[in-house]
């Protein structure tokens, strides 16, 4: 088996989730995205034509941003993912199959877990960080919990709920990245609109610890 890939160093761990985006539209959000400070964008496979935005956007700024997919759900959207450039397989599960392939092409990975067994599941089969989804359910303290008993280097993030409003409970609990979903970007939004959601969003990072 391939090494596993490290989660990226960059300043500020927010992955952008841009569910719903078109492709005539994601290079202009993506361009405030990135002037704005976030360095982690996912498409989600559920969105229209994902693969034509998240070629675009990596033809574009993938040498600026880890760009990649988001709701990655069977070995051969993970391979696609990857024929297009992109460098990020995010999932809402645990599936093993997924993540080696991901490993193979060495993309970075995020899978959705929930409990201890999916979160030691998950680093077992060489994910990059865990996704703690959804976290509005399982709530800083229940995330907190589980970081007890897992390894001290595991990189943990929150994504379901999350927003600028709330991303401190989280930091306190020991959570270091974080997923922005429908806080961020919906359908529809101009990047003007994405612009101030994504401003807010980077100072409410750039003010915790």
């Amino acid at each position: 088996m391939s090494q596993p890939v490290a989660w990226p160093k960059v300043k500020r761990s927010l992955v952008a989730i841009l569910r719903g985006i078109r492709p005539d539209e994601a290079e202009a959000i993506a361009e405030t995205l990135i002037g704005c400070g976030f360095e982690l964008i996912e498409v989600p496979l559920n969105s229209p034509d994902p693969f034509v935005s998240i070629e675009r956007l990596c033809k574009r700024f993938g040498s600026d941003c880890h760009i990649g997919a988001g709701t990655v759900l069977n070995p051969a959207d993970c391979a696609r993912v990857a024929d297009v450039g992109g460098r990020l397989m995010v999932s809402p599960n645990v599936d093993a199959d997924v993540l080696a392939t991901a490993q193979a092409r060495q993309l970075v990975t995020m899978p959705g877990v929930f409990s201890p067994s999916e979160a030691f599941l998950a680093l077992r089969c060489g994910a990059s960080a865990l996704k703690f989804f959804p976290a509005s359910v399982l709530g800083p303290s229940g995330i907190a919990a589980q970081l007890a008993v897992l390894p001290k280097d595991t990189v943990v993030g929150a994504v379901g709920g999350v927003s600028d409003k709330n991303l401190a409970g989280y930091w306190t609990a020991g959570v270091r990245a974080f997923g922005l979903g429908s806080s961020l970007y919906r359908p529809g939004m101009t990047a003007a609109e994405v612009r101030v959601t994504a401003l807010a969003s980077v100072q409410a990072f750039d003010g915790l610890g």
